[in-house]
């Protein structure tokens, strides 16, 4: 069981690190499409791939599956619509860090689902979390506030309902099937919104097809394949801390890749954000563990 659950983290880390390369794939990406038909090749190649691994699921489904994938997948349709649109006009270091205040925001939409309210360290956790985007975004004062900025955080909005949704619905519908199809659904919004309001891609180059082959296959597809299995091995907030990594990862990747900017105050800011990430997800139960355990050692001698 411990050799499973060091292949879950180490698979876990895997995704972080193909998810913050993500960015850096958009980015590249938006030089040979626009944002809509960039996410109709990638939930079309991951959804096609999905159902030819998992055919034989497939049958089970029924009326419940496919309205349950369709809320779920409108959730991701707006979440990556909001994204892929926002990068145009931001840095996909700073949205890898805007991208991650989903965590901070869930619980806060879980509670008008459940009518749970918050814990302090939720609270805690946002407040902490906007002085961080404060840092990131606001360096030159509200001017420094740009449309990417704006859509990234309302994507965080949108990717914080999806994780509720699929939380609420998992309950009801198989996770595979649920995935199969909020990634149908994600790709046939796309490709609807795709051919009303964009151009029809043409002029492909080698860096553009990899990066948006890359999106489909490895951020999507291998990334939610490996997501699920590895998180049969370990607890959701384990998973949780590792997979946050994603904005650090694509933060790294942008700069060296990309030659993006990235000053002092924006890594504080980003630091800080990932702080907030952390205290929402886990409770500080890390912490809680090392003094229970420091006091059974002393209480031992």
């Amino acid at each position: 069981m411990k050799h499973k659950s060091l292949y879950a983290d180490l698979s876990l880390i895997l995704v972080a690190l193909v998810w913050g390369a993500g960015f850096v794939a958009s980015k590249e990406s938006l030089n040979v499409a626009k944002p809509f038909y960039i996410m109709t090749i990638r939930f079309s190649l991951a959804f096609i791939l999905m159902s030819i691994v998992f055919y034989k699921k497939l049958k089970e489904f029924s009326k419940m599956d496919f309205k349950n994938g369709f809320v779920v997948g409108l959730f991701l349709f707006l979440a990556f619509g909001s994204q892929t649109v926002g990068l145009q006009y931001t840095e996909a270091s700073k949205q890898g860090f805007l991208t991650a205040t989903n965590v901070v925001i869930v619980p806060f939409l879980y509670w008008g689902i459940s009518k749970k309210k918050p814990d302090i360290y939720s609270i805690g956790s946002a407040i902490l979390c906007l002085f961080g985007i404060s840092l990131l975004t606001l360096e030159n004062g509200l001017s420094g506030i740009n449309t990417g900025d704006l859509l990234t955080l309302i994507c965080a909005v949108f990717f914080a309902a999806h994780i509720v949704s699929v939380g609420y619905y998992t309950e009801k519908t198989d996770p595979i099937i649920l995935t199969i199809f909020q990634l149908g659904f994600a790709a046939l919004l796309s490709s609807i919104t795709a051919i009303f309001f964009e151009p029809i891609p043409t002029d492909f180059t080698t860096r553009g097809v990899f990066a948006l082959l890359y999106l489909g296959l490895f951020s999507t597809f291998i990334a939610f394949l490996l997501q699920n299995i590895a998180q049969k091995y370990t607890s959701s907030t384990h998973a949780a801390i590792i997979l946050s990594t994603e904005c650090v990862f694509g933060s790294i990747l942008s700069f060296i890749f990309l030659k993006e900017n990235f000053t002092l105050l924006m890594g504080i800011g980003s630091i800080t954000i990932f702080c907030s990430v952390i205290i929402s997800e886990t409770k500080l139960n890390f912490l809680k563990k090392n003094k229970n355990s420091l006091s059974e050692e002393s209480n031992s001698n």
